[in-house]
């Protein structure tokens, strides 16, 4: 069984969905829970669920990458999500674990993708360009921003009267749908 470690800097729904999918499988389950902001809030779905917890702050990523590297070594963790993760992550550990990290990005890449390009930025960029479509997209995290191999992507019709914030709920209505799903999948591909 795959040990998965949860990356994430907010609410953490994404990350709930997640750890309650694999609450229930045989392919993986979520031992740890890493954050950069001591007050998100995926640390109480963490605690509901009894899954332990490490908070690094933002120098600690950039300077001594190590250090997380060595607890993730520690917890004897196989596999990265990132769900909602703000920082860029270091070289070292995606080094570390080559096509073994995968983040969602809330737009069908490669558009609205890059440094910046997160949260409301992306569902306001897709509203200014006026899209018929968004959606989502799962995918392997290599040394550039939104940028590694595509695993998944879903679409979602959007009109000209979605605002951001209504194009943003259709759009993680997806994420919650299928990225359990898809971890899950590519665990499973892992063992092949």
């Amino acid at each position: 069984m795959y040990k998965i470690a949860i990356l994430a800097s907010g609410s953490g729904s994404n990350a709930r969905k997640i750890i309650e999918h694999f609450a229930n499988s045989s392919v993986g389950q979520v031992s740890l829970v890493i954050t950069n902001r001591k007050s998100a809030g995926v640390l109480d779905h963490a605690a509901d669920f009894s899954i332990p917890t490490k908070y690094f702050f933002k120098d600690v990523w950039s300077q001594n990458p190590e250090e997380i590297l060595e607890t993730l070594r520690e917890y004897q963790i196989d596999f990265i999500v990132l769900a909602g993760f703000l920082l860029k992550l270091p070289e070292l550990l995606v080094d570390h674990y080559p096509n073994r990290v995968v983040n969602i990005h809330p737009a069908l890449l490669p558009k609205y993708g890059g440094k910046g390009m997160y949260g409301h930025h992306v569902h306001e960029a897709v509203k200014a360009a006026g899209e018929s479509e968004s959606g989502m997209t799962i995918h392997f995290v290599n040394h550039h921003y939104d940028e590694g191999g595509i695993i998944f992507q879903a679409k979602v019709s959007i009109s000209p009267e979605d605002s951001a914030e209504a194009i943003q709920k259709k759009v993680l209505a997806l994420e919650h749908t299928h990225y359990p799903a898809v971890i899950e999948e590519t665990l499973a591909k892992l063992g092949e």
